[in-house]
């Protein structure tokens, strides 16, 4: 066990690299950032000088060695718009994305594995066929038009619910249904097809035959092997959150880091974009890297992959 979390540890590593040099030289690559931070309008003096503030004038590779060492010390440098340093901004947005994420996986979770343990239980019904309509239909509908409809719904016609902002629990309800029914369908079918694999094992049919509880085989024995899939799944969908929040927050002006990286890419705010995907990203792999793990520790036949 050891070993193998060594080595998901050092693929970790490697992709989060990875990703940082992407991150920088795409960025870069996308053109003159003097330009972009002095503005159309500004003389060549004057982005000469940005240039030479910005340490922009040195090379691309010494410009990135900089960079990358600063961010390793949680230093991103100071905003272009906001003029205050990056760090202050995401310590004040993070803690709304990550609510946000872990609240809707919550929500999918909570719903998706029992829906998809029954429509398995109840294969060839219509409560099978009801579970795998729903799931069409949520993997089918645009996330942006199903806030909006929930929106109008509950908070303009029914008045239960605010429609925006983040001062209260029921502020979370709507963002949370809206971006937790995004992972939904994954989950419900990859649970069904898990349950559906399990229940028509021999070890299932022995456990049966020895007269063990229909209540213990399914959940004992069953459905904790069936779920081992759903733990990478969920870890995957987590991080397709957490990176399209953009939408959802915006929706329901919820300022988080998805807000905030719009903010930052509409105004050239280059160190906040930078640092968003930066942390974004390795918060991803390290959401992966601990599904790997706990995958490894229910399965042990993963250790030697």
């Amino acid at each position: 066990m050891l070993q193998f979390a060594l080595r998901r540890i050092a693929v970790a590593l490697g992709v989060a690299f990875t990703v940082a040099v992407f991150s920088f030289f795409l960025l870069h690559l996308s053109g003159d950032l003097a330009v972009a931070i002095a503005g159309p309008e500004s003389s060549a003096e004057q982005i000469e000088r940005i240039r030479v503030e910005f340490g922009l004038d040195k090379p691309i590779v010494v410009q990135f060695l900089e960079w990358l060492g600063k961010a390793l010390r949680f230093d991103f440098g100071r905003s272009f718009y906001f003029q205050d340093q990056v760090t202050t901004l995401i310590a004040g947005r993070l803690g709304v994305t990550m609510s946000l994420g872990g609240l809707a996986l919550g929500f999918a979770l909570a719903v998706a594995i029992p829906l998809g343990v029954v429509a398995a239980i109840k294969r060839d019904t219509w409560v099978d066929r009801f579970a795998l309509t729903l799931s069409v239909f949520g993997q089918a509908m645009p996330s942006f038009w199903f806030a909006l409809t929930l929106v109008l719904i509950f908070a303009v016609n029914l008045r239960w619910l605010p429609a925006s902002g983040t001062g209260t629990w029921k502020h979370m309800v709507l963002p949370v249904v809206a971006l937790g029914t995004y992972a939904m369908p994954a989950i419900m079918r990859l649970t069904r097809n898990g349950m559906l694999d399990v229940l028509a094992s021999d070890y299932i049919r022995t456990a049966r035959a020895k007269g063990l509880r229909p209540a213990t085989v399914l959940f004992k024995h069953a459905l904790r092997n069936a779920v081992i899939p759903v733990v990478g799944l969920a870890a995957v969908q987590l991080g397709f959150m957490l990176g399209g929040s953009i939408v959802i927050e915006t929706v329901f002006s919820l300022h988080g880091l998805g807000h905030l990286a719009w903010e930052a890419i509409s105004r050239n705010d280059y160190p906040v974009v930078q640092a968003v995907v930066l942390l974004l990203s390795v918060v991803y792999i390290a959401v992966t890297l601990v599904a790997d793990l706990l995958n490894a520790a229910l399965d042990p036949r993963m250790r030697s992959s």
